[in-house]
């Protein structure tokens, strides 16, 4: 709804200037300049440049295009709809589509003018400019969504943080109720929705490209993938076997220092000291309990893998 907000405030301010600037300067069909900033306005700057490029060279070929028609057939809805036909056709062509309407609504000014004199060419230049540069003027002022981005990325390591307290609470507790996994679906929802908003800053500069928040999501990502591989391996643990509580403090620290300036080479080296200690501890005495500290090994596998893949990122 935001977001909504935004755009209607956003649009509506390059319209209403747009024509209120057509009217400073006397123009006719001043209106016209608030349509054409209505359509120039895309969802980022980028985007905005590119389509109002776009549209200034198929400006002229509807320019040249009526000109030429009506001049040399005159000034008729029949001429007219042959200039829509071959502008038309070289839109398709040149895949201007979003130019064949506004164009076209400031070329059949010269219907109501009844010649293509520099004073009416000029009047629905004017116009064009007027209406794209309003629209881009409103882009530029659309700023990066810092705030918005870093509470996205905060949601999503906080759920993180909350999958990990699970892992080992469940680890300590198999009869642990509501744990299926369901979990995911709102992290994975979260990543998608954080790492589009992070598109969309990135289309939202004009110069430097900085792409450490797409990079940071990507990141977690990959985070999530292991990290859904881990909860398979905790699922399936029947029992508490003696080397369970090793691995489940380890990852309620793990869950308690999750962040996103932590480079975790301290958790590293501290679940190194864990895999050598587990070496020397005895072997299971049953089918059951091999089973259970077989998977807790498949999770301290996986947990490297989770922890390094934020390693090479901070390094």
């Amino acid at each position: 709804m935001k977001s909504i907000l935004i755009n209607t405030v956003k649009i509506s301010a390059a319209a209403i200037l747009a024509v209120l600037c057509a009217q400073a300067m006397g123009l006719d069909f001043a209106v016209s300049a608030g349509i054409v900033a209505i359509l120039s306005v895309q969802p980022t700057k980028k985007e905005t440049l590119r389509t109002a490029l776009a549209r200034l060279l198929a400006f002229a070929a509807a320019l040249a295009i009526s000109i030429t028609l009506f001049n040399l057939l005159g000034f008729s809805l029949p001429v007219f709809f042959l200039y829509l036909v071959i502008f038309i056709l070289v839109c398709q062509w040149q895949k201007w589509i979003s130019a064949m309407a506004m164009d076209s609504v400031l070329i059949s000014h010269f219907l109501s003018f009844g010649k293509t004199g520099i004073p009416e060419v000029t009047n629905e230049i004017l116009l064009f400019l007027i209406g794209v540069g309003f629209g881009i003027l409103v882009n530029i002022f659309l700023h990066k969504k810092t705030n918005y981005i870093e509470e996205l990325k905060s949601k999503t390591d906080n759920q993180i943080k909350l999958v990990l307290a699970r892992m080992a609470a469940r680890i300590k507790n198999p009869a642990l109720p509501d744990y299926d996994g369901s979990c995911f679906t709102s992290l994975n929802q979260s990543i998608f929705t954080a790492k589009k908003q992070a598109e969309e800053n990135f289309n939202n500069q004009f110069s430097k490209k900085d792409t450490f928040d797409s990079r940071y999501l990507e990141m977690r990502e990959n985070q999530t993938k292991i990290l859904y591989e881990m909860y398979k391996a905790v699922s399936k643990i029947r029992d508490v076997p003696s080397t369970a509580s090793l691995l489940s403090d380890f990852l309620e620290k793990v869950a308690t220092e999750y962040h996103k300036d932590n480079d975790v080479k301290s958790l590293l080296e501290e679940l190194a000291l864990i895999r050598d200690k587990m070496k020397t501890l005895p072997l299971p005495q049953s089918r059951a309990e091999f089973e259970d500290r077989a998977n807790l090994f498949i999770l301290m596998e996986r947990l490297q893998d989770f922890l390094q893949i934020k390693r090479n990122f901070m390094l």
